[in-house]
């Protein structure tokens, strides 16, 4: 399978700073807040603690696809143009791309002509691979934060992807089930996540994961809490879990080479008017020191990364500048920061408080079979809850009909003055 992580800059054209500006704003009034940062929810770490969270509230849970996150912005072009609707990535370094050839059509419009604008949608930009050698880039919505200008990051998770599966995503495969033939034209697809019950595990791991390993990659599941509101910044109701051996940090990485000692090398530095002093050695391996964020621009250290001969050989094999460049790392079996990844979709380390919770996670691991093993406990509690919010909502209906053969009694006609004042009173009363 090839690699299921795209280059944003093969799929969109980067804004320049001040229009990429223009953009932070007009997103920022629609999510009605004051920052211009990345609009997006990030998730904590999965730890044992977890377990209960999930017994506590219902969540559902996707598999974790091993893409690039992204939100998309549908904004407005210049009016009377060739492109009046325009859609932009949004990507974690807050940087904006313009995407061509995408057109999500307004529902009951058998045009297809009409657009939606003003709205934000949170996904995953992915290459699914299939057997047969072909490809497909696809962007996977999990969120929908504003549609047509409308806010509904106050609404429960299900009401929110309910919102974007009929408003967008139906009239969408609508218009290319219509028009198949223009599928070929589009940058990439867009899909919806195969969202399941928090207490579904089972399925996940054995059907679910193996399935969708065949197109792209995977690195674990997120959960997110159903009934809370969508969440800008660190998000303790979006749990993400991976598998022990892959939890890992994002670290700022700055090398430090070995000094070489004039006095001891065979080279005439005196000769060549050089002045005797140690030098660094770039044909060593360096020490690679990791930091993580404080606070803005404030960086602490925390450890080193242990690195190979190989390591280094496949690090310098990128042919890019490496020292104080992001990379993602993991922990091995002697507890030593190892590489994974260099991380260029990142601006930043990890906060020192994402270090925690990760760190939690890699000390308090939550294993594949600790997930399915509580599954059961899990859909107990779900299935009580359910029970419980039909039964009052089943006491509700009860009150609300008992209330209104109250009021048709008490304000009916043709009583004394005495009736009739007394169900006049109650109407108002239950009318203000």
């Amino acid at each position: 399978m090839a690699d299921s992580v795209p280059d944003l800059d093969q799929v969109g054209i980067k804004a320049e700073p001040q229009l990429a500006d223009q953009f932070r704003a007009e997103v920022a009034e629609l999510l009605g807040r004051s920052s211009l940062g990345f609009p997006g929810a990030q998730p904590v770490s999965f730890a044992a603690k977890h377990l209960l969270e999930l017994e506590k509230a219902d969540y559902y849970v996707v598999e974790k696809t091993d893409g690039i996150r992204c939100l998309m912005y549908f904004a407005r072009g210049e009016p009377n143009s060739e492109t009046p609707e325009i859609h932009y990535l949004i990507d974690r370094k807050n940087d904006y791309r313009f995407v061509p050839n995408l057109h999500f059509p307004l529902p009951n419009d058998d045009t297809f002509q009409s657009y939606h604008v003003d709205t934000i949608v949170d996904g995953e930009l992915v290459n699914d691979t299939y057997e047969d050698g072909s490809s497909q880039l696809k962007f996977y919505v999990f969120d929908c934060l504003v549609l047509d200008g409308q806010n509904l990051m106050h609404r429960t998770l299900d009401k929110r992807l309910a919102y974007f599966k009929e408003k967008v995503l139906k009239p969408y495969n609508a218009m290319y089930k219509k028009f198949p033939e223009e599928k070929a034209f589009r940058t990439f697809a867009v899909e919806d996540k195969s969202t399941q019950f928090s207490y579904g595990l089972e399925m996940m791991f054995r059907e679910i994961i193996p399935k969708v390993k065949k197109i792209h990659g995977n690195d674990g599941l997120i959960f997110t809490c159903r009934s809370t509101p969508y969440k800008i910044g660190t998000d303790e109701h979006i749990l993400k879990w991976k598998p022990p051996h892959e939890n890992t940090v994002d670290f700022r990485m700055r090398l430090q080479f070995p000094l070489v000692d004039p006095a001891n090398d065979d080279y005439d530095y005196d000769a060549a008017g050089n002045d005797n002093q140690p030098y660094p050695d770039y044909d060593a391996i360096p020490t690679c020191h990791l930091f993580v964020v404080r606070r803005a621009n404030d960086y602490i250290p925390y450890g080193t990364m242990h690195l190979t001969p190989q390591d280094w050989e496949l690090l310098k094999s990128f042919q890019k500048p490496l020292d104080d460049t992001i990379v993602e790392c993991y922990k091995d079996d002697e507890h030593r920061w190892r590489f994974m990844r260099l991380r260029d979709d990142k601006a930043d380390a990890n906060h020192i408080s994402t270090v925690e919770s990760v760190m939690e996670s890699i000390e308090d691991r939550v294993g594949e079979e600790d997930l399915i093993r509580a599954a059961p406990a899990i859909k107990t509690a779900w299935k009580r809850r359910q029970a419980e919010a039909e039964a009052a909502a089943r006491q509700r209906a009860a009150e609300d009909e008992r209330r209104k053969r109250g009021i048709a009694v008490n304000g009916g006609g043709g009583g004394g003055a005495g009736m009739n004042g007394i169900g006049a009173g109650a109407k108002r009363k239950f009318e203000e």
